[in-house]
Parts: structure tokens; C-alpha cells; sequence
């Protein structure tokens, strides 16, 4: 070969290799990433579903509702601001409720796996995992349902 193509293959190659190391580099940043993120909404979650959060928000509304500014303006706007009062707290008691319904349904299903000696202890405590974990989790029980179902 002349040197020509082999400077070409050479270059060739290592763009190759430098490509695929962009795309590593690339996929380790997205996991990491997502691994943050998943922190940051599980905080937000116990942040919004926490009783003092309630009360501070509530505390807002009603300190927005005394407030002089409040009452001089017009009906519209005032009925407007109730409507989003109400609308700010409300979603402080949804996310209460819903952080308890799911620690109760996460506590049964938990039960229920440890009760049975041949269930497959890697799903409890699920809301620990990953999204990727879930996913795979979630991917291995639905080839087990193809294989039942296939079996019947």
C-alpha cells in the first residue's frame, strides 16, 4: 500500500475510535444526568408531600389574600387569584395523598414478596431503584408472562 492510504486508513481509524468515545462519553453523561435528575424529583416529591410545606404555602395565600393590594383590585382578578390559591394548594394535598398511597402500595407489595419464598426478592424496594433498573425489571417480567403464556 502506498503511504497515502495508509495515512488515509490511519486517519480513518481514528476518527472511528474518536467517535466511539465521543458516543461513551456521550451515554455515561446521559446516565449520570438521569441519575440526577431522579434525586432531584424524589426530593421535590418529599418537598411538595411534607406538611410544613403545606403550611408555608398556606400561609402565602392568606397573606396574599390580607394584603391590601389584594383588595383593591377588580372582582375578575380577585376571583382569579381565589381560583389560583385554592388551584397552589390543592396540588400540595395531591402530592400529600399521593406520597402516602404509594408508600402503603410500596409496603403490600413488599409483604407480599417477602411472604412467598419463591418470589424474586429483587423487586422490592423499587422506588429505590433506577429508571433503567425498573425498566429492565419490568422488560424480564414480560418475557416470563410471553413464556407462561406460551406454556398454556
Amino acid at each position: 500500500m502506498s503511504k497515502g492510504k495508509l495515512d488515509a486508513l490511519h486517519f480513518h481509524v481514528q476518527l472511528k475510535l474518536k467517535s466511539q468515545d465521543t458516543a461513551s462519553l456521550l451515554k455515561k453523561s446521559y446516565i449520570h444526568l438521569e441519575r440526577q435528575f431522579e434525586k432531584l424529583t424524589f426530593l421535590a416529591t418529599a418537598i411538595l408531600g411534607n406538611s410544613l410545606t403545606f403550611i408555608a404555602a398556606l400561609g402565602t395565600v392568606i397573606y396574599w389574600l390580607c394584603n391590601r393590594e389584594f383588595h383593591t383590585q377588580g372582582v375578575h382578578a380577585s376571583i382569579g387569584d381565589v381560583i389560583l390559591g385554592v388551584t397552589f394548594l390543592s396540588m400540595f394535598i395531591i402530592q400529600k395523598s399521593f406520597n402516602r398511597f404509594s408508600a402503603v402500595l410500596h409496603l403490600k407489595v413488599n409483604e407480599l414478596i417477602a411472604s412467598h419464598e419463591a418470589a424474586n426478592n429483587s423487586v422490592m424496594n423499587l422506588r429505590e431503584k433506577t429508571e433503567r433498573e425498573i425498566t429492565e425489571l419490568t422488560l424480564e417480567y414480560a418475557e416470563l408472562d410471553e413464556r407462561f403464556a406460551e406454556e398454556e
